[in-house]
């Protein structure tokens, strides 16, 4: 392992494709300490609809960002990648091997690569965005950004907004943004596995993670977190899992609504990974429904 560029294994995929597992065996059998990239596991008291290693494993095997912040704190790509960062580099100071494990693409590439420093946010020019329908903004970024608008989904509204909000200040496409950095900024030998699932046999585990979380307590987690006083409006509360369980508790649907709104809800997230990943460079994919162990095997390779 070079002292420059340490080598940092990122096992990455969509939710529910195991990686939470094969990470935790690959640690067993090389020593490796696990750092998430997960951007809603850094939250405190978020733990269920998160699906966190548990407690016993993170006693087994260190684990790093989760549980870094309250659920009202902010947690951007960027402050992301600086902690995780300096969580790799401690981790390789101390011989040990590095694992980054999770399936959020954007903080994946941001501590691969960097990101391009964020401009300074404009309250009005993102109120006039928040104002207007948002078939009309995927328009205006389809006409002026078609290369963007091809990489986002068209539900998603944040993403969106973001691209436009980029291009109206600098007055560059975001995709022109993004193909001048490079995402060069690379402290890290990163090797790529990538875990891929049948998408029926994905749907099946999903549907019964689903109900294996309302099963553990994701209802009782969920209120917990509005009796701490954290509003149903905040970011992370919005997220797959909580946002539906929101609803449950304001009786706006029943449990079985709720159950199945999750579990849409998640293979719908599920498919923006999976999206995301396959347009990434470098990356290795291992198919798991071909059994557990070519994926171990890979990874145990990659990590050197």
């Amino acid at each position: 392992m070079s002292a420059a560029r340490p080598r940092v294994l990122a096992i990455v995929g969509p939710t529910g494709s195991g990686k939470t597992e094969v990470a935790a065996e690959v640690a067993r059998r090389s020593g490796a300490e696990i750092i998430s990239a997960d951007s809603m596991q850094v939250y405190r008291g978020m733990d269920i609809g998160t699906a966190k290693a548990s407690l016993e494993l993170r006693a087994e095997i260190p684990h790093h960002l989760i549980d870094v912040v309250d659920p009202d704190e902010v947690m951007s790509a960027g402050r992301y990648a600086e902690l995780a960062r300096a969580a790799a580099n401690e981790i390789a100071g101390r011989g040990r091997p590095v694992i980054l494990c999770g399936g959020s693409g954007l903080y994946t590439r941001a501590f691969a690569g960097g990101l391009i420093r964020d401009l300074a946010a404009d309250p009005e020019l993102r109120a006039e965005l928040r104002a207007r329908p948002l078939d009309e903004l995927l328009r205006e970024l389809e006409a002026s950004d078609p290369a963007t608008a091809a990489r986002i989904p068209p539900n998603d509204r944040v993403r969106i907004e973001r691209a436009l909000e980029v291009q109206r200040q600098s007055g560059r496409p975001a995709s022109e943004q993004h193909a001048a950095h490079g995402f060069a900024d690379r402290p890290f030998d990163v090797r790529w596995l990538a875990l891929g699932v049948e998408r029926d046999a994905l749907r099946e585990r999903l549907a019964r993670r689903t109900e294996q979380m309302f099963a553990d307590g994701l209802v009782d987690e969920v209120r917990a977190l509005r009796t701490a006083g954290y509003a149903p409006d905040l970011r992370p509360l919005q997220s797959v899992g909580y946002l539906e369980v929101g609803l449950l508790l304001d009786g706006l649907v029943d449990e079985a609504e709720a159950r199945a709104r999750v579990t849409i809800a998640t293979q719908r997230l599920a498919k923006r990974q999976r999206t995301w990943f396959r347009a990434e460079p470098s990356l290795e994919w291992v198919d798991v429904d071909e059994g557990a162990a070519r994926a171990l095997e890979r990874a145990l390779e990659q990590l050197g």
